[in-house]
């Protein structure tokens, strides 16, 4: 095993990488990207050296640049509990994460076959061998081991010190309904504790008419609104509205703005989210973010257009902007 400094030392690739505060922050504004393993990444050569080939170094190594990370793989798969303990042993003291829920506990289709091995044995042959489930075709008994076990990571980060949140990012088909408000009370129910966020990708709940109640709704369980910044003008844009409904955090996400890509059938995410800011895009966002820093406790800036090094790219480039003197 390589120790930590051999591959601490070496400079990024970018040049451009170097004008940022490193670890990147503002205060108590959080800065970082929805994946330090996303495959274009590694494969560009554009952020991590050479010599950085194994997970353990590329997360030492992105925790030099930034303090919080999103963990995207636990939206497709369970962690183990020792990936989470090495997680926490491979990450300064200070740093955090943000833990993306499963896409059973989001309402969204699974991968049967990514599902633990026990789980898997408890499905029916049918529903073991599809191509995908969604999660009211799941047998009780095993949603709910799915919360259990997904819960139990999320607390091993907690205990550590290290957990910044649990993303829960809902589907496009969940609207402002009595069985979805039904469902985001369960929700507040069972992370009780935890800190939580919530992502709408269904305009209806920030729609004027709807936002002031939806809002309520997030301050009485505890649910922190992620503020979006992502195309605008399709059906599935939801408005840039920056809120904070926990005291304890807010969210902020940036999707990109590649407009043609946001709601079109059949696109792969690399597409969806291949966008890269321009600093007066980001500049946009400053102000808000200070705002809604002086109401929480913590912020998280999170860059989610993970393509090459678009992502770790703009969150230097926010993190130098909101580091400016005002």
């Amino acid at each position: 095993m390589i120790a930590a400094p051999s591959c601490l030392d070496i400079p990024p690739p970018l040049e451009s990488l170097r004008e940022a505060p490193q670890p990147a922050r503002a205060g108590t504004i959080r800065i970082g990207t929805a994946s330090w393993t996303d495959r274009t990444l590694l494969d560009s050569g554009t952020f991590y050296p050479p010599a950085v080939r194994t997970p353990e170094q590329r997360l030492r190594y992105y925790a030099r640049h930034f303090s919080m990370v999103e963990v995207d793989a636990s939206y497709y798969a369970l962690p183990s509990t020792q990936t989470a303990r090495a997680w926490l042993e491979r990450t300064p003291g200070d740093f955090l994460f943000g833990l993306k829920a499963h896409a059973a506990l989001t309402q969204h289709p699974f991968e049967p076959r990514r599902l633990d091995r026990d789980l898997q044995a408890a499905l029916a042959t049918p529903a073991r061998r599809a191509e995908r489930l969604y999660p009211r075709e799941l047998p009780d008994a095993v949603l709910d081991l799915v919360w259990e076990r997904f819960l139990a990571i999320a607390r091993i980060l907690q205990a550590g010190g290290k957990l910044g949140y649990v993303l829960f990012q809902m589907p496009p088909w969940f609207r402002p309904t009595p069985e979805s408000i039904a469902y985001l009370e369960h929700v507040g129910a069972r992370t009780r504790g935890l800190p939580v966020a919530v992502e709408f990708r269904q305009p209806l709940w920030m729609a004027p008419s709807h936002r002031q109640r939806n809002l309520e709704l997030l301050r009485t369980h505890d649910l922190a609104y992620v503020s979006v910044d992502e195309p605008q003008g399709t059906r599935a844009s939801v408005p840039p509205i920056a809120e904070a409904t926990s005291d304890r955090l807010a969210v902020v996400r940036f999707h990109g703005r590649r407009r043609a890509t946001w709601a079109a059938r059949g696109i792969g995410v690399t597409e969806r989210f291949r966008y890269l800011y321009e600093r007066d895009e980001l500049r946009e966002w400053g102000p808000r973010i200070h705002v809604l820093a002086k109401r929480v406790a913590i912020t998280h800036v999170v860059m989610n257009n993970c393509y090459r090094e678009y992502g770790v790219q703009n969150a230097k480039d926010i993190a130098t902007l909101l580091t400016e003197p005002s």
